[in-house]
């Protein structure tokens, strides 16, 4: 009889702690499932960040706009291939909860983000329309939009009701691509807001030609209106989405801290069930001393029969998890869609689940394990008696 033997013999032994502790293991992982994929989801804008795309935006704040007359210049600026104006809409469809991204774009707009897969036809029937949208494949089913259809958005940093008229539905290039978007030309928004506002960018789209190039052409675009009314700051499409990301930085903070919580309390759980069943096996911990075994062997007898609840735990919390993440997936894109565009469970979080339940279940071990290993035989056997 070997060690794994001896410890998944305990394991078996009381059947209903046993059992208790892997559900108690189970709802632990599942909760450390849900809130790893919270925090993913968060930063499924930055995945999709493409290397060859610099954002020129207002050195002071993103609330600040920009000239115009910069798109021009920028355009002239050695290894830039394309560019477009970018401006937050910020309205909402028929109710205030009905919000979403939206965005006045110009026409090269969908050649910045090749992502964004439309046809031939719809891209021109957008270019050639000045009323014209084009939204994310997940935000025409969400409100049963089709081409063709009037679309009144309720502005609010444009007020105002402004019609457009769907003329493409884009589809994700990936899972990582956002479908619940919606961008519009410039132009249109340009010409009917009040005189003040006229020819105001929020940023800058800037493709370039090589990644590799980018802090040189963002020094470029800089250095050019470097002591101007309106100095800009260029970096890259990653560095911009974390820029957001950085205004919910707390949120995320607090998750990845209960997330590190939930981990304690596996170790607690499995800590509390394996000194229990240490100390219920008190005498034959004596008899095997007697027998010869030495304290290291023994430890790690106590600590594979630790890791085997654990595992036990970590595998059916990664089962259950699936159909869980699946369902809050659906809620989530219904209600939430739009703030969390992609809410699946990764195969990296399910790894790491799997992984961390096993570690988590080795370190619950050490204190009785270690206890046991440097009690002496004589120690032991006072414990028959």
């Amino acid at each position: 009889m070997n060690l794994s033997t001896l410890s998944l013999r305990n394991v078996r032994r009381n059947r209903t702690r046993t059992i208790l502790t892997v559900l108690g293991v189970m709802v632990a992982v599942v909760a450390f499932g849900f809130l790893r994929t919270a925090i993913n989801a968060y930063f499924i804008g930055v995945e999709a960040s493409a290397e060859d795309r610099l954002i020129t935006r207002h050195k002071a704040s993103l609330v600040m706009t920009l000239p115009m007359a910069y798109k021009d210049r920028i355009a002239r600026i050695p290894g830039v291939t394309k560019i477009s104006t970018g401006v937050w809409f910020g309205a909402y469809y028929r109710d205030p909860n009905n919000f979403f991204a939206n965005f006045a774009v110009d026409p090269e707009f969908p050649d910045l983000y090749p992502e964004f897969l439309m046809t031939p036809e719809e891209r021109q029937a957008w270019t050639a329309d000045r009323t014209g949208a084009v939204v994310g494949q997940k935000l025409a089913t969400q409100y049963n939009w089709k081409l063709g259809d009037v679309v009144t958005l309720k502005g609010t940093s444009y007020p105002g009701d402004w019609k457009f008229t769907i003329r493409g539905i884009y589809r994700p290039r990936d899972r990582a691509t956002d479908a619940t978007g919606m961008f519009f030309h410039f132009k249109y928004i340009d010409e009917a807001v009040e005189p003040e506002r006229k020819g105001q960018a929020g940023w800058y789209y800037v493709g370039i030609a090589d990644p590799a190039a980018s802090p040189q052409i963002a020094r470029a675009i800089d250095g050019m209106f470097k002591d101007t009314p309106h100095e800009t700051l260029t970096e890259s499409e990653k560095a911009f989405q974390l820029s957001f990301i950085g205004m919910v930085s707390a949120v995320i903070t607090a998750l990845q801290v209960i997330s590190v919580f939930v981990l304690v309390i596996i170790a607690l759980i499995l800590g509390n069930t394996i000194a229990m069943s240490v100390r219920d096996r008190g005498a034959e911990v004596a008899v095997l001393k007697a027998m010869g075994f030495r304290g290291g062997r023994i430890a790690l007898m106590i600590a594979g029969e630790s890791a085997t609840i654990a595992a036990l735990g970590g595998v059916i919390g990664i089962l259950a998890s699936l159909p869980v993440i699946w369902g809050f997936g659906l809620v989530i894109s219904e209600v939430m869609g739009n703030f969390f565009p992609v809410f699946e469970l990764e195969r990296s979080t399910m790894l790491a689940m799997a992984g961390l339940s096993v570690a988590v279940g080795i370190l619950a071990s050490l204190v009785p394990a270690i206890r046991v290993a440097r009690q002496s035989v004589a120690s032991s056997l006072r414990q028959i008696a």
